[in-house]
């Protein structure tokens, strides 16, 4: 099954037109609105109610017709009018009920010819046809349908078939019977007139309707009325003013609904498109949001904001920081230049002390190299460091670890950390962060360092304080910089303090370096296991 879908999808894919997306809404928007169209077409909504319509005319002319000759019937003391029994829908005009539905209404063939009568009908019914002949004639002459009288046994008093007799036929038995009766039946007269005519199913159709006509209590006449129903085609032409108005106003409503959706989907789009080819060329300014756009696309121009400032500050840092490291290696790397030049230009006269100290100075530039590329190494594993869902972390152990590792005679470290939470940070980034702090108190000649923890607001957090001469001020706003030490002369690299700020982010945790207190304080911050 998968397998004939696919099979089917690759060619539409293929030919597939490229569109846009006022076009897609106007396609979709014409559909829509030409489906009432369609169904009151196909589904034969319109047509049929034509066809109950001309029922209904029917139904309401036998009415009344059935009531003149009851009228006119010699020694009538009561008339009843015997009124359909339908479906429970009566037009609107007539308060008649329908009995037929052209979708669901068997056809039937068209109506047989009478026969001969075998007797003669009685004084009273034809009296009573005399009577209401003028009648009859004048309403089907204005009415356009066909009309017959007939007695209580079938016999046609007034029509073209004066005389004969109808037996075998739906509906003038079942009016015979005292029950009002709609039939469908096929037209053999008709003629198609119109090109299209085929769509209709009610062309070549004919209703015909019989009622009783009671007297005194009981069925003395039968009125059988017969017409086409109004052709669909002649239908639309009579009510062209209406659906033409209809028209207009859908399609009114449609430039009306298209330009708002241009104002508040398209355009819009179409300028974060233009801004987004002119970011892409490391220029442009992102555009203000559209008070006219939808609140989908307003959050779609904020996150455009947010993304393009990510874009600029990651761009603005691979630019510094390349800068950096082309400064970092240039040294080292002029070192090892120099020193290989000398060598080659006096190593014949050169003493073997001079030699081994040149020799060091490249080992030691070529030292410093690799040290930097372990750092840049380890920072870079930092900046794409995921978030780890699962990582869990025993903070107090973990201070407790640090402090066991680096504990010595020149450097005393207390711990002051009980009843906290695990932290959803892994241990290896945390302990390399709190070594690396620890080793940088150290070195800048402190005697002291206290690590704490608490809990506060779902996070954990924790401060380095020692009792060192601390960061000048001057350099405060740069130590998380890459590569900026005040230690280059003893081998740092500026890297520490970055790499332990991406290790903590990537967790959803920071680090800063505190502005008050004596000495150095930094304070890290991380999420609490929810």
């Amino acid at each position: 099954m998968r397998g004939l879908i696919e099979a089917f999808k690759a060619p539409v894919r293929r030919h597939w037109p490229r569109l846009r997306l006022r076009t897609l809404l106007l396609i979709t928007f014409v559909f829509v609105a030409a489906l009432p169209g369609i169904g009151a077409l196909f589904l034969r909504v319109y047509e049929n109610t034509l066809v109950r319509q001309t029922e209904a005319e029917l139904i309401a002319q036998s009415a009344a017709l059935s009531a003149a000759v009851g009228a006119a019937w010699p020694g009538a003391r009561t008339i009843r009018v015997v009124p359909p029994v339908g479906d429970g829908d009566a037009d609107l005009a007539g308060g008649a009920l329908s009995t037929i539905d052209l979708r669901s209404t068997k056809v039937l063939p068209e109506r047989p010819a009478p026969l001969a009568s075998g007797g003669a009908a009685s004084v009273e019914a034809r009296t009573a046809a005399a009577r209401v002949a003028p009648v009859l004639r004048v309403t089907a002459g204005t009415t356009l349908a066909s009309i017959r009288l007939l007695d209580a046994q079938g016999r046609v008093l007034l029509g073209p078939e004066d005389g004969l007799r109808y037996s075998g036929v739906a509906e003038v038995d079942a009016a015979r019977r005292g029950a009002p009766s709609t039939v469908l039946r096929r037209n053999g007269d008709y003629q198609p007139r119109y090109r299209m005519e085929w769509l209709s199913r009610a062309s070549d159709l004919r209703i015909h309707h019989a009622a009783p006509v009671v007297v005194n209590g009981r069925t003395v006449a039968v009125l059988v009325l017969s017409r086409s129903p109004r052709a669909l085609f002649r239908g639309l032409y009579e009510d062209r003013g209406k659906i033409l108005f209809g028209i207009a106003a859908i399609f009114a409503a449609l430039v009306v609904l298209s330009g708002l959706l241009s104002r508040g989907i398209v355009r819009p789009i179409e300028v974060l498109s233009e801004a987004t080819r002119a970011v892409a060329r490391g220029g442009g300014a992102v555009p203000d949001v559209p008070r006219t756009a939808a609140t989908e696309i307003q959050a779609l121009y904020a996150d455009f904001a947010t993304m393009a400032a990510a874009i600029e500050r990651r761009s603005r840092y691979l630019r510094d920081f390349a800068h950096a490291v082309s400064h970092e290696f240039k040294t080292p790397l002029a070192g090892i230049r120099g020193a290989i030049e000398i060598l080659e230009d006096h190593h014949e006269d050169m003493a073997p002390e001079d030699r081994r100290r040149f020799l060091a100075n490249i080992d030691a530039d070529a030292g410093r190299l690799t040290q930097l590329v372990q750092r840049l190494l380890e920072l870079a594993r930092a900046d794409v460091a995921g978030h780890d869902a699962h990582a869990v972390s025993d903070v107090g152990l973990i201070l407790a670890r640090v402090a066991d590792a680096l504990r010595s005679d020149a450097l005393r470290i207390e711990v002051a950390a009980a009843d906290l939470p695990r932290a959803a940070v892994q241990a290896e980034s945390l302990e390399a962060t709190l070594t690396g702090l620890v080793e940088n108190s150290r070195q800048a000649g402190a005697w002291v360092v206290r690590l704490s923890a608490r809990e506060e607001d779902g996070f954990v957090l924790l401060e380095v304080l020692d009792d060192g001469s601390g960061i000048p001020a001057a350099d405060r706003a740069r130590v998380f910089e890459p590569f900026f030490t005040s230690r280059r002369a003893s081998g740092g690299t500026g890297l520490g303090l970055p790499i332990a700020r991406s290790l903590l982010e990537a967790q959803g945790g920071s680090i800063a370096l505190a502005e008050d207190g004596p000495g150095t304080r930094f304070v890290l911050q991380v999420p609490v296991v929810g």
